[in-house]
């Protein structure tokens, strides 16, 4: 399968699943259970909006998720608090699996949720969220209750791009589109077939989940997506358009930290696969997105990086500036 073919096969969008009252049959006949977590570090502005939403449309109204938990990294305001007050389970991260050394960050969490969730699937959704929807559970964990072979999907979502008619530029944020896709055009050019390869939200079946390491900082995303793909290929994966995701922007100098630790994360899964030798070998083709409505196509560039020898090793050169070998 080429990745045109897999993108038509394996990207979908949330309205594919509207049915919420078939999507909830399908999972009661599978036997399957559904947790929901969010991880937290202060944010009170945003959680109890998201917990009234989740808890009111997919376990009162449309009995999809069987838990809805906050997994907090030591919020100092009133996340932990609202979270509770308004029905979700909430834990401290550190009081899970305390006879382990205490880190702190959003992998922890996510890693710690596996532990402390029952569920056999488990949906992640950031907790920034400002235009909070049902769909962003719903879009993701539909894939895994239809699909048996499925077992990783991740959420891509609509920014605000240029238009030329009615094709427009789609891809991830900064750092996926400076640093992520790249890296995966020229290691993983498979894997160059997630659209937004660092969405903080995705669904996974629990035996996949309990099988991989999780970096426990900004690495995360980038080392579910190489060890996922080396233990199942990419037909493993895929992905909802969840159309708009409205958020904070972080600054520049956030998105540098960011950064460093994916590359930190991405050549240590080098280092392990034997992959950090020839390079220069390495197939020169970047690979992003065109978007026309709901379809989505790949687009290739092939950039080679030629490089020319010093100045001293041209004889012309030499002749020209009378330089004599001593």
């Amino acid at each position: 399968m080429n990745l045109n073919e897999w993108l038509k096969e394996h990207t979908f969008h949330h309205a594919d699943f509207w049915d919420l009252k078939q999507l909830v049959e399908e999972k009661e006949r599978k036997g399957l259970t559904i947790s929901l977590c969010i991880p937290t570090l202060n944010e009170q502005k945003t959680i109890g909006k998201e917990i009234v939403l989740f808890r009111s449309e997919l376990v009162q109204r449309y009995p999809l998720l069987d838990e809805v938990a906050v997994i907090d990294s030591g919020s100092t305001d009133n996340t932990r608090e609202i979270a509770r007050s308004f029905g979700a389970e909430v834990f401290l991260a550190s009081d899970i699996l305390p006879e382990l050394d205490e880190r702190r960050g959003k992998g922890e969490n996510l890693w710690k949720a596996i532990y402390q969730l029952t569920g056999d699937i488990i949906v992640y959704i950031d907790a920034d969220i400002k235009n909070i929807h049902p769909r962003f559970v719903y879009g993701l964990v539909a894939p895994l209750v239809y699909r048996d072979e499925i077992r990783y999907v991740k959420a891509f979502y609509d920014r605000p791009l240029a238009v030329s008619d009615g094709v427009r530029p789609s891809g991830g944020g900064r750092v996926t589109e400076i640093l992520v896709r790249p890296l995966f055009s020229l290691f993983f050019p498979e894997l160059a077939a997630i659209i937004q390869p660092l969405s903080g939200e995705y669904a996974v079946r629990r035996d996949v989940l309990e099988r991989i390491p999780f970096p426990i900082g900004y690495g995360v995303e980038t080392a579910h997506l190489i060890d996922v793909y080396a233990m199942f290929g990419l037909d493993a994966f895929a992905q909802t358009d969840l159309d708009q995701r409205v958020h904070r922007n972080q600054p520049t100098r956030d998105l540098g930290r960011m950064a460093f630790g994916i590359l930190q994360t991405f050549f240590g899964r080098l280092e392990q696969r034997g992959q950090l030798h020839d390079l220069a070998g390495k197939e020169g083709v970047l690979r992003q997105f065109q978007a026309q409505e709901r379809a989505y196509e790949m687009v290739e560039y092939a950039i080679q990086e030629v490089e020319r020898p010093p100045m001293l090793s041209i004889e012309a050169y030499r002749r020209k500036f009378g330089i004599v070998d001593e």
